[in-house]
């Protein structure tokens, strides 16, 4: 079978026409945020009529859902500037209101209220209360002394909101200073539980609005947190770590009493909450099994049912009407590029709402599969394996391509970046190592203090099982990733070598002890954060043992960085200062810098650019022919 002609470079570096999707509760509207040659726009259709299709401008929209069947909630980001703050940008992000409803107000939450900043911090839920909308968003108050307006502090106070006015009232006041907070809002609008935590203690407690408290206990690194209220709302779900690194979830009832261990011993991979009340009413489980179990009987057949009709792709429930009846349901994997379907279940019926790479034909898509093997160590682990479309699998010319995080994970899914390259003839190998998620806990844990060395030679192991079937040509392989896959792409030619003929790094880490005094400088010197890095990367005496920048003189393969002048997560300094170290090692490098852009290559026209000089780069240095 001849390979398919491949779509352009650029196909593959644009942002999805479609971004995120959203149905009305009572199931007659849709709201879609959509790219349209370049400009994003927000499209709302009822009964298949247009009610709004406006542009979005150059705001970096991250969300959209309903906040009732009359109005729009549009959350937003930005990258600014506070003075007088730790770090010098922050990305805070705001949420619109967009009423479809004449009379109703509309504009930026909190825009009324001049003693509160106008962004929003955490979303609490939607009521409906007494006939009116009300949302929960977190707030940063501000003191307004006669010209001048200054953050009163940087602890998130929780405001209720009507939406039809954008009026704000304080709900549940701020916590106190070193301490953070979490809230559960009951279907009657009332802050029914806290969550309190000390960061200099990490001593935690769940408070109930009246009476005793619920639970209590200590984790210097703050792994704890409210998920729900549980089924009919009389008690209150929450997790936390033990000592071993594991998950474990517990159920207390909100009138006090014992808690009991719920959930044990199965992987959640997502929770199905009620949104009108806060109550959980199912659950997915992650694995093999992928089994959806939910509370309603009818809930339970509908959703078997689109599993099913979905079977083969990677289907996500992304949003539906209160009885499931409807449901909007994003598909991806072998000859599917991302398509968005709105389900009418009752009537056995899938209808397509669009497609995220129109440029991008079925055959187009190179083959994906999931590759079982196993570390020197005897870890078993897998990764995702892509092929060029239309060749025979056999001695291919390597992409490895290590994700973010590195507490994520990879799955049998179309990947924009990975498919770019499959395109041009490479093999992609997406290893999900130790440390990654998607697994058990402990797995994850298994990479803590392991940046540069288990974690570093689980993605080597993955190769090396790829030649051992003959797929891969070990000699003709790069080394291309992003944030933490940046961070693995650096170590890749310099912690080890002999394994890459180039690296490609995208906002990545070079110097871990930069980067650990950057995020707890930033974050206030948090001692909690301080505990959490270190429980992850180790005794920070060693950090400069696995800091690629330390070694660029051992460098062994061209290396190309990308970086966002706007990044707020990762640096932009990081790769300067690898530049500044391969240059004085004499090392073949180049910066490409990315003005304007975030962590998360936002901006299509510099996702493309990204694209570009990454496979610029690597067909210098590794052609596919």
């Amino acid at each position: 079978m001849a390979a398919p002609e491949a779509p352009p470079l650029d196909a593959y570096g644009e942002l999805p026409r479609i971004e995120d999707v959203a149905i009305s509760p009572d199931g007659q509207s849709i709201a879609t945020v959509a790219q349209d040659e370049g400009d994003r726009r927000v499209i709302v259709m009822k009964d298949g009529k247009p009610l709004l299709n406006g542009s979005s401008g150059k705001t970096k929209v991250r969300a959209i859902e309903w906040a009732d069947s009359d109005t729009v909630l549009l959350t937003n980001s930005s990258t600014v500037s506070l003075f007088g703050f730790a770090a010098a940008k922050y990305e805070l992000s705001g949420t619109i209101i967009l009423p479809m409803k004449p009379g109703n107000e509309s504009g930026l939450v909190f825009a009324k209220n001049q003693a509160i900043a106008k962004t929003t911090r955490g979303r609490y839920g939607i009521r409906n209360i007494a006939g009116r909308t009300v949302g929960y968003f977190g707030g940063l108050a501000l003191d307004v002394d006669g010209g001048e307006t200054r953050f009163r502090h940087g602890r998130a106070t929780l405001y209720a909101v009507d939406i039809q006015t954008n009026r704000a009232r304080i709900a549940a006041a701020a916590p106190a200073e070193n301490h953070y907070r979490d809230w559960l809002v009951d279907a009657a609008g009332n802050v029914a539980v806290t969550l309190d935590i000390s960061e200099t203690t990490g001593v935690w407690k769940i408070t109930p609005a009246k009476g005793q408290e619920l639970a209590r206990g200590v984790d210097p690194t703050g792994d704890v947190s409210l998920v729900s209220f549980g089924k009919g709302g009389s008690t209150v779900i929450y997790q936390v770590e033990d000592e071993d690194g594991n998950d474990r979830w517990f159920e207390v009832p909100l009138a006090g009493g014992e808690s009991r261990e719920i959930l044990n011993d199965i992987a959640i991979e997502r929770l199905f909450v009620d949104r009108s009340t806060g109550n959980m009413i199912g659950y997915r489980m992650s694995g093999e099994s992928r089994k959806t179990v939910m509370d309603d009987p009818a809930h339970q057949s509908a959703l078997t049912r689109i599993f099913r009709a979905f079977s083969g792709r990677e289907a996500h429930l992304v949003d539906w009407t209160p009885d499931f009846s409807k449901v909007v349901v994003r598909t991806t994997g072998n000859k599917d590029s991302g398509t968005w379907f709105l389900v009418d279940v009752p009537n056995r019926r899938a209808d397509p709402i669009g497609d995220e790479h129109p440029k991008i034909a079925p055959e187009q898509v190179g083959p994906i599969s999931l590759v079982n093997y196993t570390a020197q160590d005897g870890l078993e682990m897998d990764g995702v394996l892509t092929l060029p479309p239309g060749r025979e699998a056999k001695n291919l010319p390597l992409i490895v391509l290590p994700h973010g995080g590195p507490a994520a994970h990879d799955k049998p899914e179309f990947d924009w970046w990975a498919q770019a390259f499959a395109s041009r003839g490479y093999a992609v190998f997406q290893p999900n190592f130790r440390g990654s998620t998607g697994r058990s806990d402990a797995f994850r844990h298994a990479g803590d203090g392991e940046w540069g060395r288990k974690m570093q030679t689980d993605i080597s192991d993955g190769v090396a099982e790829l030649a051992k079937r003959g797929l891969v040509d070990p000699r003709r392989a790069c080394i291309v990733g992003a944030s933490y896959g940046g961070y693995a792409a650096l170590a890749g030619v310099t912690l080890q070598n002999g394994l890459y003929r180039c690296s490609v790094a995208v906002a990545g880490v070079a110097d871990l002890p930069m980067m650990y005094s950057t995020d707890v400088r930033e974050s206030g010197d948090s001692k909690m954060l301080g505990k959490a890095l270190r429980e992850q990367l180790g005794d920070p005496k060693r950090y400069g043992e696995v800091s690629p920048r330390r070694f660029a003189a051992k460098a062994d393969a061209p290396v190309l960085l990308i970086h966002g002048k706007d990044d707020t997560v990762v640096a932009y300094r990081q790769s300067q200062a690898m530049a500044d170290a391969l240059k004085d090692a004499g090392k073949p490098y180049e910066l490409v810098t990315l003005p304007g852009e975030d962590h998360w290559l936002s901006r299509e026209e510099t996702r493309k650019r990204m694209l570009l000089e990454t496979m610029r780069f690597v067909q210098k240095y590794n052609p596919a022919d």
